[in-house]
């Protein structure tokens, strides 16, 4: 949510400070990024074309004149924007009045997370321009992670970003991803999201948050897909930098919580009042502020009930269909010459 940039300045110095749930004001770290990009070099231009950028990015509505920062929408692997939020945070968010856009990524987001990180960077750049505010992102899986490679590799972006939240996402990778594409051909973004790809390495390089961005990391110890999960170290949780940092996982706040990868993502209420904290609170959510009437609630908003078996299903079917999918490949793309120190 909005805040002046003097304040916002303010209270980045005082990362450091708990706020009560998850972490508050990630450790400080250093800065050294070895033969990656230093933080504040410069980033490059986008090499995607201006047409496919535009049309990559739809909205519910004007952003000009709004008394509240537009969301970015953002799918994980496998998904389309509108199949994965339109029956879930598109709606819960038209309820609240709330401006959105979504972001829709090649070949469903099985590509190079490097091309896709161009189209969060036009998005972020768009959206600020045409709102005159900051830019609220709202990612699941993979889409909680690519806008961390725009912050990362084009520092301009940083200053347009208020709140980044993530629903499980796969900030260190996952260890599933390790087994099967050292076993056989993986799409791009597989590959890259291996815990120990070069992709992951390049982009946790240096800082894994920067200042003046709140960052909130919704993640469940019931996560199947980005393995391990769980605290104290999970894989979604982020660990280093000045940001203002909240790692909470749905357990903490409803102990029986059972969402899996895909119910965070799409129906739970745990996540999803996580997600509603951060964007309404300013600094990222806290866990003591999500109401125990919670824990009773089947459904998030904008759920339907009477439709959710069809919706789900869709849901998940759409996941698991490689239709669309960016063809797999021995190898992990090769990290771009903007990645590197320059000389």
């Amino acid at each position: 949510m909005p805040r002046p940039r003097l304040l916002t300045a303010l209270t980045a110095a005082l990362a450091a400070v708990l706020l009560g749930g998850g972490v508050a004001g990630a450790a400080p770290t250093s800065t050294e990024t070895g033969e990656y990009a230093p933080l504040d070099q410069r980033g490059p231009a986008l090499l995607v074309p201006k047409a496919a950028l535009q049309e990559s990015l739809t909205c519910n509505g004007p952003l000009r004149g709004l008394e509240q920062d537009p969301i970015l929408l953002v799918p994980g692997t496998t998904m389309d924007p509108q199949v994965g939020f339109d029956w879930n945070y598109m709606r819960a968010f038209d309820q609240r009045g709330w401006r959105w856009c979504a972001v829709t990524l090649p070949s469903d987001a099985t590509g190079d997370i490097q091309v896709a990180g161009e189209y969060l960077v036009h998005a972020i750049r768009t959206m600020s321009q045409q709102a005159h505010r900051d830019v609220d992102v709202v990612g699941w899986s993979q889409g909680g992670m690519v806008p961390r490679w725009a912050l990362r590799f084009w520092p301009d972006t940083r200053p347009l970003v208020d709140d980044l939240v993530g629903l499980s996402p796969s900030n260190h990778g996952t260890v599933l991803a390790d087994t099967s594409c050292s076993t056989g051909p993986c799409t791009p973004a597989n590959h890259q999201q291996a815990s120990q790809s070069e992709f992951l390495e390049a982009l946790n390089s240096g800082a894994e948050t920067f200042a003046g961005v709140d960052y909130t990391v919704a993640y469940t110890a019931a996560d199947e897909i980005v393995v391990p999960n769980t605290p104290p170290v999970a894989s979604s949780a982020l660990r280093t930098g000045p940001g203002r940092t909240a790692n909470i996982a749905t357990q903490e706040v409803c102990p029986a919580n059972a969402a899996d990868h895909f119910a965070i993502g799409s129906y739970d209420p745990v996540g999803y009042a996580i997600v509603v904290d951060a964007l309404t609170h300013d600094g990222p959510a806290v866990r003591g502020r999500i109401p125990l009437t919670t824990c009773a609630e089947v459904f998030q908003p904008g759920v339907d009930p009477a439709t959710f078996t069809a919706d789900y299903a869709a849901f998940v079917g759409y996941a698991v269909d490689s239709d669309g999918d960016a063809p797999e490949v021995e190898d992990e793309p090769a990290l771009a010459a903007y990645v590197y120190a320059r000389r």
